[in-house]
């Protein structure tokens, strides 16, 4: 009984160790469109600039991706460049960032667990997207694009 279960520690906690870890990797940046969750959940209300701590930044005309970062990540800074480089791309879409460091309830509030995570508001204020971790950029290139109906503006070097 002493091998058996020397066996099952020794193989069997570090492939479900494994197991797991491929999984989670597997919907790490995975686009989760949120369509269909009541309205009264804090990630798909109507949201203005105000709501999430911007100030006086507004909200992108036909799409906003709202990167919720603290000073702490270090995939926040390459993903805050893609996304801005992606919204760049496209008429009326805007790319914030808001910083969680010093605002814990703003974390609590719109659910975030990880950074970044990146919340894609549609033209309405609603959100239309979740991302928790560096987006797949295909997959948030396809929401977009069914947000703001292909607006994709060609950049001419």
């Amino acid at each position: 009984m002493d091998v058996l279960a020397a066996l099952v520690a020794g193989v069997g906690l570090p492939l479900a160790a494994l197991a797991a870890g491929f999984a989670w990797k597997s919907r790490d940046g995975r686009v989760r469109r949120v369509t269909g969750e009541p309205p009264s959940t804090a990630s798909v209300a109507r949201r203005d600039a105000a709501d999430l701590g911007l100030g006086g930044d507004r909200l992108g005309a036909e799409a906003t991706l709202v990167q919720f970062s603290t000073e702490f990540c270090s995939r926040c800074p390459s993903t805050a460049k893609a996304l801005e480089d992606l919204a760049r791309g496209y008429e009326g879409v805007r790319h914030v960032e808001v910083d969680l460091t010093r605002d814990p309830a703003l974390a609590d509030r719109f659910r975030v667990t990880q950074t970044p995570t990146v919340l894609v508001l549609d033209a309405d204020g609603r959100a239309a997207g979740r991302i928790a971790g560096v987006p797949r950029t295909a997959e948030l290139r396809r929401l977009i694009d069914d947000l703001t109906g292909r607006n994709r503006v060609a950049h001419h070097a």
